[in-house]
C-alpha cells in the first residue's frame, strides 16, 4: 500500500523560500502522478500544483504560478514543491497526494488517494 510522508515545512519570512519533499514507500512512485494541495485555517483544501507519472507535464494553481516549483526524482521515490517568493496567504499545511493515472486532470480531491499526513508552512510579514 502506498504511503506518502510531507516533510520540510517550517517557519519562513516574507519572500523566503522552503523545499517540500513527499516520500513514498510500500509502492513505486513512478506508477502515479502527484498533486500538492494545502489547508488554510477555516478554509477548505485547494490544489497548489500537479506533475505527471514522468514528470513531463506539470500544472500550477494561479496563486503560485511564477513562484512555486514541482519536480520529482522517481529514482529516490520522492516528489519536491520547491517554493520561493513566499507571502503570508501562503500559509496552510501542506499535503501530498497520488493520483492514478499518468497525468493529473485537475484537483479533484476525491480523485486523489493516500494523503499523507502534512507538513506546516508559515510566512511572517
Amino acid at each position: 500500500q502506498l504511503q506518502l510522508v510531507e516533510s520540510g515545512g517550517g517557519l519562513v519570512q516574507f519572500g523566503g523560500s522552503l523545499r517540500l519533499s513527499c516520500a513514498a514507500s510500500g509502492f513505486t512512485l513512478d506508477y502515479y502522478a502527484i498533486g500538492w494541495f494545502r489547508q488554510a485555517p477555516g478554509k477548505e483544501r485547494e490544489g497548489v500544483s500537479c506533475i505527471s507519472r514522468s514528470g513531463d507535464s506539470t500544472n500550477y494553481a494561479d496563486p503560485v504560478k511564477g513562484r512555486f516549483t514541482i519536480s520529482r526524482d522517481n529514482a529516490k521515490n520522492t516528489v519536491y514543491l520547491q517554493m520561493n517568493s513566499l507571502k503570508p496567504e501562503d500559509t496552510a499545511i501542506y499535503y501530498c497526494a497520488a493520483f492514478v493515472k499518468a497525468i493529473c486532470t485537475g484537483y479533484d480531491t476525491g480523485r486523489f488517494t493516500s494523503w499523507g499526513q502534512g507538513t506546516q508552512v508559515t510566512v511572517f510579514p
